[in-house]
């Protein structure tokens, strides 16, 4: 087993860590085939109702791409449909809700796969930065579309000066959901997790899907939520829940 990328279970809850604290959590072609593996397993089992992703150490959730490998010769097979489940990861496509626990530094293509995540929680140590720019290069996965998360100036300002912000100033801006000691942004992240877990599974597919989907592709709401109308409104968990609120208990899922 590949232990750069370390896959744990807890309930309802899949937990992915990136596990290279020596190189800051960087991405190779391996680990990022290994979290897209993952993300497909968890969109098949019906019994994940969520996914948290976090780093090993205290110094960095993700440095972005480990210029290193690629160096070394290392490359992504584009074709495998492993590399596009992280991609739609990272572009907030799953249908899966995802949390993540900033445990450190997310720079470059960290910033870019916290910003396919739901929920972010941050470490007060944490900082965030789209650096490319002072290296020749642009943000060339998710990280121009930061605007969709943030006031256009700050993600031009962002983008154009590639200097990092604090966690703190991270969570004025709405970038992320919550700042805490670092000793806690894990179990922090598992509370959000466990609240949302415990939710319905279409209508948080629903949720997810239809508010990104009003900041990215407006045009297409319409015709979405009617799609979603037809889906959720019928299903049997949606007569669960009704009737879990009229006897006053907890709801039993089934995602359908």
């Amino acid at each position: 087993m590949n232990d750069e990328l370390l896959v744990d279970r807890r309930g309802p809850i899949l937990i992915l860590r990136l596990n290279r604290p020596e190189s800051r959590n960087a991405l190779t072609p391996a680990m990022i085939h290994r979290i897209g593996a993952a993300v497909r397993d968890a969109e098949a089992d019906p019994e994940v109702r969520a996914m948290l992703i976090t780093g090993s150490g205290d110094r960095a959730f993700c440095a972005g791409m480990d210029l290193r490998a690629f160096a070394d010769g290392a490359s992504f097979a584009t074709d495998n449909p492993d590399y596009a489940a992280y991609h739609r990861l990272s572009s907030g496509m799953l249908t899966v809700p995802v949390i993540a626990a900033a445990n450190g530094s997310a720079i470059g293509g960290g910033l870019e796969l916290l910003l396919g995540c739901d929920v972010i929680i941050a470490a007060d140590t944490a900082t965030f930065g789209l650096p490319e720019v002072k290296r020749g290069l642009f943000p060339g996965g998710s990280g121009t579309a930061i605007a969709q998360r943030i006031p256009m100036g700050i993600a031009l300002e962002l983008t154009l000066t590639g200097d990092p912000i604090t966690a703190t100033r991270a969570y004025e801006l709405g970038l992320v959901n919550a700042v805490t000691r670092a000793a806690e942004t894990l179990d922090t992240a598992l509370v959000f997790a466990e609240r949302i877990a415990a939710n319905a599974p279409l209508g948080l597919a629903a949720c997810k899907e239809l508010v990104r989907m009003s900041v990215a592709a407006p045009a297409r709401v319409h015709e979405r939520l009617t799609h979603w109308q037809n889906m959720v409104f019928p299903s049997d968990d949606a007569k669960e829940g009704s009737r879990a609120f009229v006897e006053k208990r907890a709801p039993v899922w089934r995602g359908r």
